[in-house]
C-alpha cells in the first residue's frame, strides 16, 4: 500500500476450491503433495536465498520484499526453519501460548509473543512503522480475522481444484465482508486484493485474551 499507516495484509496462493496445502501436510513434505501447483505462477528463477520470480511473480515478490515485518504463525515458522532468521532483514513476530524452542535465540530478528494476537499484531505494526506487515499461515490468519487486526487480503487464485488438503478459511465465527481493491487476472491466477470491512466485523467474530491463549 502506498499510503503512511501500516497495513498487516495475508498474501496467499490458493486453489480455487479454497486449498493452499495438498494432502500429506507434515515436515518431511511441507506443504503436502503437489504445494508448488499453487506457486508456478511466480516463475520462480536462482537458487535460496536469491530467488527471484518473472512477470507478475516479480511484481508481488517485491511487494512482499517492501513489508516492514512479518507475523507468522508457530507451525509455518517452524516447519521452515524460521527462515534461519532472516525474512528480507525485517522482524518476524510469532504468536504463541509457549515459548520458543532454545535454538530461536540464534535468531535475533525472530520474537515469540505469548500474550495473544492482538499484542503479536501491535508489536509487529510498530516494528512496520509505515510499512505493511506481511502475515503467513492458515491458522494466524483466522485468528486475526476473529480479532479484527488483519486488514486485508492479497490472495492469488490458481485455476487447479485440489479436492483435499488444509482449506484457507476451514474456521471463522462468523460472516466476515470484504471490500474488493484489484483484481488482476492472468493465464496462471487471478490475483485479488481484498479488504476487510470493520463495520461487518461482528462482536460474536472477536475472540478474548483467553481464547487468543490457545493460539499455537
Amino acid at each position: 500500500m502506498s499510503n503512511s499507516q501500516s497495513n498487516s495484509v495475508l498474501y496467499m496462493s490458493m486453489s480455487l476450491d479454497g486449498y493452499i496445502c495438498g494432502p500429506n501436510d507434515n515436515p518431511q513434505n511441507p506443504g503436502g503433495d503437489r504445494f508448488m501447483r499453487l506457486h508456478e505462477w511466480y516463475g520462480f528463477t536462482g537458487t535460496p536465498p536469491n530467488i527471484t520470480g518473472t512477470g507478475w511473480g516479480a511484481h508481488f515478490l517485491n511487494e512482499v520484499h517492501a513489508t516492514g515485518a512479518v507475523l507468522a504463525g508457530r507451525r509455518t515458522a517452524e516447519q521452515v526453519g524460521h527462515w534461519h532468521g532472516n525474512h528480507h532483514s525485517v522482524p518476524i513476530f510469532v504468536p504463541s501460548h509457549r515459548p520458543p524452542d532454545p535454538s530461536v535465540s540464534k535468531y535475533p530478528l525472530v520474537h515469540y509473543v505469548t500474550d495473544g494476537i492482538e499484542s503479536a499484531m501491535a508489536q509487529a505494526k510498530a516494528a512496520a512503522g509505515d510499512r505493511d506487515v506481511l502475515v503467513h499461515g492458515a491458522y494466524t490468519a483466522q485468528r486475526s480475522l476473529e480479532a479484527g487486526v488483519l486488514d486485508e487480503l492479497q490472495i492469488h487464485q490458481i485455476p487447479v481444484l485440489f479436492g483435499a488438503g488444509k482449506r484457507m478459511f476451514e474456521t471463522l465465527p462468523a460472516c466476515i465482508e470484504l471490500k474488493i481493491v484489484k483484481v488482476i487476472d492472468t493465464p496462471d491466477a487471478t490475483h485479488i486484493r481484498y479488504r476487510i470491512k470493520r463495520s461487518h466485523v461482528s462482536q460474536g467474530a472477536m475472540i478474548t485474551k483467553s481464547d487468543a491463549r490457545s493460539l499455537n
